[in-house]
């Protein structure tokens, strides 16, 4: 049943809506709307310019109508008064093509089509840190094995509590919060959930969690690698596939190796048959590279992969299978686009049940240790230009994405490409000033 929202506006007491959309850089564009003018928005949609935002527009479209979707409303527990909802991007009567949010709703329709209900969770981890970015908040947070670190968790409880206590009022399934492998770095879990809303909720959460820290006078950043030395963001998406009802998960038996279907074995072999392509998504900054390809850092791991290869409950591969009947996909990094993380991963593993794909050798080694052993696994890109171009070239991924999106991504992914390449650093004039 659709959520009448000038109906919930009077029933919870809010008085502005924040109607908003995810760009391809992973911005949120947001218009706050009145309560009262929240009617005819929920028909009609907000307008906005889309060339004013990272998307493939130009000042010459028209007008870009954002249309919420009711059933993502969510109001905000530390500010009662306003509720953000999720919007669909709209031009000339059309779905625009090429919006996050758009490219996801395509594929989640899809695998339904298939009697596919796709289920997925995601790690989220992010640092708190200053407010000019320029360290991590806690001065006594420096232990050099941090994870899980008891007095550095307590001396940030108020933000982290806070925040918890937001996603249990959610009903979101909040169950744990850690502080994690590197100083000032923070991990908080909730329930997995259909593609689409765990997107919505991924969304959310990094709105939230920004705006709790500033309200305690800090920053948080889901940059995936802000701090040299130190353990990088990661994003890790658990994944399991479920039947029309949404009851029965069909990647889960028990008469398989490690309790995985040969559906999930299929879909597993579609994400590492396109696992350097999907990383331009999964990775979709310059920074992505210095996690993936990382050296070892203070704790004496990176926890992030940077070989095609998968395993049973081991952490140093891509993908672990830490029980029967899902997976984990421990590629992407804080800085995914939360719609184009589950995009490309049913996209993918679509392809990978319909082809039939094999994943191939399982290893169970520690590839920190002994990665070098392994023979005829792909390494992943080390850059992003090098991900741009696996992806151009990967057409079934493209196609499957949709041409319009692929464009527009790899058009603005390059022009950034582009301005990162021809930056001046110091480290020019360091390594050749006196050649």
């Amino acid at each position: 049943m659709t959520v009448d929202l000038a109906e919930f506006a009077r029933a919870k007491n809010v008085k502005y809506f924040m109607i908003s959309y995810t760009d391809l850089f992973s911005g949120q564009r947001a218009k706050l709307v009145p309560a009262q003018a929240i009617s005819d928005m929920q028909k009609d949609g907000a307008g906005f310019a889309g060339f004013a935002t990272w998307l493939d527009l130009t000042p010459a479209h028209p007008d870009m109508l954002a249309v919420p979707d009711p059933n993502s409303v969510i109001q905000l527990p530390w500010k009662p008064e306003v509720a953000w909802v999720a919007a669909n991007c709209i031009m000339d009567d059309k779905e625009v093509d090429q919006a996050p949010r758009n490219t996801l709703k395509r594929l989640v329709t899809e695998a339904a089509s298939d009697g596919m209900h796709v289920k997925t969770g995601v790690e989220a981890e992010f640092f708190l840190i200053s407010p000019d970015g320029k360290t991590i908040s806690d001065e006594y947070d420096t232990a050099s094995k941090p994870c899980y670190d008891q007095q550095a968790v307590m001396r940030r409880y108020d933000v982290i509590a806070e925040i918890c206590d937001h996603m249990l009022a959610l009903g979101w399934g909040a169950y744990q919060n850690d502080h994690e492998d590197a100083n000032g770095q923070f991990e908080m879990n909730w329930a997995f959930d259909d593609a689409l809303a765990t997107a919505d909720k991924h969304s959310f959460f990094k709105f939230m969690v920004k705006s709790i820290a500033e309200k305690h006078g800090l920053r948080a950043t889901f940059m995936p690698k802000p701090f040299q030395g130190l353990t990088g963001n990661g994003c890790h998406a658990h994944i399991s596939v479920w039947d029309k009802s949404g009851k029965t998960n069909v990647f889960a038996d028990n008469s398989m190796e490690l309790g995985l279907s040969t559906k999930g074995k299929n879909f597993l072999g579609g994400i590492m048959k396109h696992a350097s392509a999907l990383a331009a998504i999964t990775n979709p900054t310059v920074n992505s590279y210095k996690r993936i390809n990382a050296p070892r850092t203070i704790s004496g791991a990176t926890w992030a992969p940077n070989t095609v290869t998968w395993t049973g409950n081991n952490r140093t591969h891509m993908v672990r299978v830490p029980g029967p009947g899902r997976f984990e996909l421990r590629l992407p990094d804080g800085a995914a686009n939360p719609y184009l993380l589950q995009a490309v991963i049913i996209a993918a593993g679509l392809d990978g049940i319909r082809s039939k794909a094999d994943p191939g050798r399982r290893y169970d080694i520690d590839m920190y240790q002994h990665g070098h052993t392994v023979e005829g696994a792909p390494k992943l890109p080390l850059n992003l230009l090098d991900a741009l171009r696996e992806f151009d070239n990967d057409k079934s991924l493209k196609t499957a994405l949709g041409e319009e999106f692929s464009s527009a991504y790899l058009k603005l992914k390059h022009q950034e490409w582009n301005s990162y390449a021809s930056h001046f650093t110091q480290w020019e004039r360091d390594h050749t000033l006196d050649i």
